[in-house]
């Protein structure tokens, strides 16, 4: 099919180079104007403008979809369809007509479990057993539009927000490739979202990755795992910044925040309900290291306490 290809982070970016490996004409590249990053600030391209660029295929990066310009350039490349990833901009009615069959989507979640911009965390931090990629049709709602296909995975116990990203984002390649030659025939069944079934996956604020020791312990692992890599549990103790990278839950118990042990296996610290043992972790301006490790250049012992709420992220 001749495709226009919408998205901006990694996880699009294997959706492209699928669509591009199986022999898809994509006429056109959209993502989000380059970003500046690191301490330097520097302008980097996105991960998709990156690849395409590989791939000699051209790319736009308007700054809003919203102007008639943008719409005729969309126009002119003559696609069947409009394939969208993580793009990161709203696709006005206009846009989502200009192609013969429309605009679908690839979507983090089996929809309409949580539609919005951040359902891997979300599903994680919910405690979900499963969760999944929906390819969905679009329309002038956030997520709402019908489901033409979806595949499920389990959520393993130890998965992070990184490693169950790059578990959808394969998943998605796949299921994408699969789907368009069915799209293409007419064999896809449309099938509506049951709107009472929804939950809203909000963006991830990075005043959520506070650690709050009267949580429990359940509660405080999921959110350890959902924000690696990004933005990392934090909590702080003697004024000085942590992050919590790995975490499991144990049988002890004692007042929130106080550290019940503190050795090469791991610091034990009590929360609302349960302990965390806190596996790896990383002081403000270090690096991340196992327990043992930190321990060696960072004691902490038994009776001392963790800030009970962290104030801000690290």
């Amino acid at each position: 099919m001749r495709l226009i290809f919408a998205g901006t982070p990694e996880f699009a970016a294997r959706a492209l180079a699928a669509l591009h490996g199986a022999g898809h004409d994509i006429a056109l590249v959209l993502t989000q104007p380059d970003r500046p990053t690191g301490r330097g600030l520097r302008l980097a391209p996105s991960a998709v403008k990156a690849l395409a660029l590989e791939y000699g295929l051209q790319v736009f990066q308007p700054a809003s979809l919203k102007d008639g310009q943008t719409r005729e350039r969309l126009r002119a490349a003559g696609a069947e369809l409009m394939v969208v990833a993580a793009y990161g901009l709203i696709l006005p009615e206009p846009v989502l007509a200009l192609t013969r069959l429309g605009a679908i989507n690839i979507h983090a979640s089996l929809l309409p479990r949580w539609r919005g911009a951040a359902p891997i965390q979300r599903a994680i931090l919910a405690g979900d057993a499963s969760t999944g990629i929906s390819i969905m049709q679009m329309d002038r709602g956030l997520d709402t539009g019908a489901v033409l296909a979806a595949e499920a995975i389990p959520i393993a116990a130890d998965d992070t927000g990184g490693s169950l990203h790059d578990k959808l984002a394969e998943l998605g390649a796949r299921l994408i490739v699969r789907v368009l030659p069915q799209l293409g025939h007419g064999a896809l069944p449309a099938q509506p979202q049951t709107d009472a079934d929804a939950s809203y996956a909000a963006k991830i604020n990075k005043a959520e990755a506070g650690i709050d020791w009267r949580e429990s312990a359940v509660a405080i692992e999921r959110k350890v795992r959902a924000f690696n890599p990004l933005p990392g549990a934090s909590s702080s103790i003697r004024n000085v910044g942590l992050k919590i990278w790995r975490a499991r839950t144990v049988a002890a118990q004692g007042a929130p925040g106080t550290i019940l042990e503190a050795g090469p296996a791991g610091v034990v610290v009590a929360c609302g309900s349960g302990a965390l043992k806190l596996e790896e972790l990383q002081r403000a301006g270090g690096k991340r290291l196992a327990a043992a490790q930190f321990l060696a250049g960072f004691a902490l012992t038994q009776g001392e306490r963790l800030e009970l709420s962290a104030k801000a992220p690290i």
